[in-house]
């Protein structure tokens, strides 16, 4: 077994990435954000959602799924976080997991990760999780995740036109919260193989008896984020509006650089923002509004970028579709 450094009373600012906190800090500021999290919390609760996986999941414990619970137990030491949520694995053919609820969050992992995934990859899916839990992410993903999966017809007390801006501003930090959550992962891990062959995984699934290529698949990720003309970018920027994830190259390439910062390293050297060390609520260190400011600046550059190009070929479709009319 890999031996891992525990990293006592670390902070989740640690690993959070600016973009997460910059889209959230732009989430709040929409006019009626507060009031919409309490009347949808308020509408569902933490009481309804755990009796929903009581009775239609498997609750992991000791002996329920005992390898599960160890994976647990060694997430939560290495990350040092004493509140040990509950864990469950319900019946899905998709790959995915969510840390979901209000007051008391709880993880729930589909059981097609434990057919198609390793143990090790297995821990940083938990990590992942844990990392959501202690960065304070679940209240407003356990609301995305219902707005996504059930509609807003499922909150008949708001109306879809208001809630349209603060869907897009929500999906936009669910997307931009993977990046951080990643990182912990890695922490969790602690192997950049492992999390990089799960990032590959979620993309195309296990081997199959066909051997994948690791290396290649990072390869892979750098063509989408580097090559391409501005039309790429166009179509990068309409594939992703509404999605919930942001595509799994996507999110291996952002790890990378986070390693290549030196970032991950020097945290398991020991030097790393500590909890006992920070106010409950911190305010964010110009570093972070310099480095959120740099992400979105680069994106939207590309966007801008982009538009004169976009006006073109959608004026040229127009003239050819007229011309073509007129004959």
């Amino acid at each position: 077994m890999a031996v891992r450094t525990f990293l006592t009373d670390i902070s989740s600012t640690a690993w959070e990435h600016p973009a997460d906190r910059a889209a959230l800090n732009a989430l709040r500021a929409i006019p009626g954000f507060d009031s919409v999290i309490k009347r949808i919390a308020g509408f569902i609760g933490d009481r309804a959602l755990r009796q929903l996986f009581l009775g239609s999941a498997v609750r992991v414990g000791p002996t329920q799924r005992p390898r599960l619970d160890e994976l647990l137990t060694e997430v939560l030491a290495t990350l040092d976080w004493a509140e040990r949520p509950e864990l469950y694995v319900t019946q899905s053919p998709v790959m995915n997991a969510a840390a979901v609820g209000f007051d008391k969050p709880f993880i729930v992992l589909n059981s097609s990760l434990l057919e198609h995934l390793t143990d090790d990859e297995v821990r940083a899916i938990i990590a992942h999780e844990v990392g959501h839990i202690m960065s304070g992410h679940v209240v407003y993903r356990t609301i995305a995740i219902i707005i996504l999966y059930f509609g807003l017809t499922a909150l008949p007390f708001l109306a879809a036109a208001v809630m349209l801006p603060f869907q897009l501003a929500l999906l936009e930090w669910y997307r931009k919260s993977e990046f951080s959550a990643d990182r912990a992962a890695l922490l969790g891990a602690q192997d950049r193989s492992t999390v990089m062959m799960l990032q590959l995984k979620l993309a195309g699934g296990a081997e199959y008896g066909h051997p994948v290529d690791l290396e290649a698949f990072m390869a892979q990720a750098m063509e989408y984020e580097t090559k391409g003309d501005a039309w790429d970018r166009v179509l990068q920027i309409l594939n992703t509006v509404m999605r919930d994830h942001p595509f799994a190259t996507v999110r291996a390439g952002e790890l990378q650089r986070w390693i290549d910062s030196g970032a991950y390293d020097t945290i398991l050297a020991g030097t790393y923002a500590k909890r006992s060390e920070q106010k409950d609520a911190p305010s964010p260190h110009k570093k972070d509004f310099d480095e959120a400011a740099q992400y979105y600046g680069d994106q939207a550059r590309a966007a801008v970028g982009s538009l004169g190009d976009v006006i073109s070929r959608a004026r040229e479709a127009f003239d050819d579709a007229f011309k073509g009319a007129a004959r």
